[in-house]
């Protein structure tokens, strides 16, 4: 049987960079999906919820094809921040995130109707802040688009500026755990 077609369910070109490097070729289709997003939800819940929206909604139009969803949210405290909506809330999340440890969720769902495959994994990793100024929050928005990052910030850009360590995959931060895609696309058939 020939392998299924792989389809990214996702808009983020940082998830379509990363999967490239999986050497599987694939498709990409945005989902026309209302996320939830409320801050004081459960993180893991919310991200594969999110991840498992989206795939689906493009499994119920590629119904053969093999569908990659993947969600990724920032916890600090009890908070869940998504992206920014403005360059305040950019500013506000960056003075959170200030000389604290926080976690980076991602979920990721695979769904191929056809084959009846039903595939969800969750990643976790830990980042921690300098302790940030003004002027370096200034600084790091002037050199970093931050509204379509969870947290308003990208540990692939300009992190020297931010970032005092972080422990986990660094590609989960980034928004695409590599090795557990890699794991999960395997269970799906189309790595070996």
């Amino acid at each position: 049987m020939p392998s299924a077609r792989l389809i990214l369910a996702s808009a983020s070109p940082r998830r379509r960079e990363l999967l490239a490097q999986l050497g599987v070729p694939f498709d990409v289709m945005v989902a026309e999906v209302t996320e939830h997003e409320a801050p004081d939800s459960d993180p893991r819940h919310l991200v594969e919820h999110n991840a498992a929206l989206k795939a689906e909604w493009v499994a119920a139009r590629h119904p053969d094809a093999v569908v990659l969803g993947a969600d990724t949210t920032v916890f600090v405290g009890q908070t869940v921040l998504n992206k920014p909506r403005d360059g305040a809330d950019a500013r506000a999340m960056l003075r959170l995130l200030s000389g604290r440890t926080h976690t980076v969720f991602t979920g990721l769902a695979v769904r191929c109707p056809a084959r009846n495959l039903r595939l969800a994994l969750g990643v976790a990793s830990e980042v921690t802040f300098k302790t940030l100024d003004e002027a370096v929050i200034e600084l790091y928005l002037s050199r970093v688009h931050p509204f379509d990052k969870a947290g308003g910030y990208a540990i692939q850009e300009h992190s020297e500026l931010i970032v005092a360590g972080f422990r986990g995959s660094q590609t989960n931060i980034v928004g695409l755990p590599l090795e557990e895609t890699k794991q999960i696309l395997t269970r799906a058939g189309l790595l070996r």
